[in-house]
């Protein structure tokens, strides 16, 4: 088992004693919800047992079989085909910016490189920063980096998310020492 389908394992196991249900039991009680829209069901979950954002999403990726990296695997893509997949279109120009700074990540040492359906995950023992195009011509980098205070630039997420903080990229001279020196600290703590 590789350590993403470990992590996988083991969140939901998780969940089970966070909920005292079943794996089986939540599927039945999300299909009797009657609710189909992913972000619907994810606050129902939250709202119902009390489940963190990542733990509700997780569960509803589990309950309709839809993960993101599922997806990919399923249809036979790379992380190669995900990005060009991803950069398409009107989200092509932030291909480079993706490009110069998964360089310089490389540097850091060994992680995984996870493809999602929109973006890709970069995961040691645990995740410790995504990347993908987001709306308005901006590259998203999610990064999940402990003991850090946010700012302006490292814009604070709530709670429960699949990252503490989010920079956004529209420029190569922002792939600077400053976010490195963020996603480095978080590859550090990603143990």
């Amino acid at each position: 088992m590789n350590t993403l389908d470990h992590a996988r394992a083991t969140q939901l196991k998780n969940i089970e004693t966070k909920t005292g249900h079943t794996l089986d039991e939540l599927r039945t009680i999300i299909l009797e919800s009657g609710l189909q829209k992913h972000g619907e069901i994810r606050q129902m979950l939250i709202e119902r047992f009390g489940l963190g954002f990542g733990d509700a999403s997780m569960l509803v990726h589990f309950a309709q079989d839809s993960d993101g990296q599922s997806a990919a695997e399923a249809a036979g893509l790379s992380s190669a085909d995900v990005l060009a997949e991803i950069y398409t279109g009107t989200k092509a120009p932030l291909r480079p910016l993706h490009e110069d700074l998964m360089a310089a990540i490389q540097g850091f040492g060994p992680f995984e490189i996870v493809p999602k359906k929109g973006y890709v995950s970069l995961r040691r023992k645990r995740q410790f920063a995504m990347l993908g195009p987001a709306s308005k011509g901006r590259l998203e980098v999610g990064i999940n980096l402990k003991g850090v205070e946010g700012t302006e630039r490292l814009e604070v997420q709530p709670p429960g998310g699949m990252c503490q903080f989010k920079v956004f990229l529209t420029r190569p001279e922002e792939v600077d020492a400053e976010l490195i020196g963020w996603i480095r600290q978080a590859y550090k703590g990603a143990l």
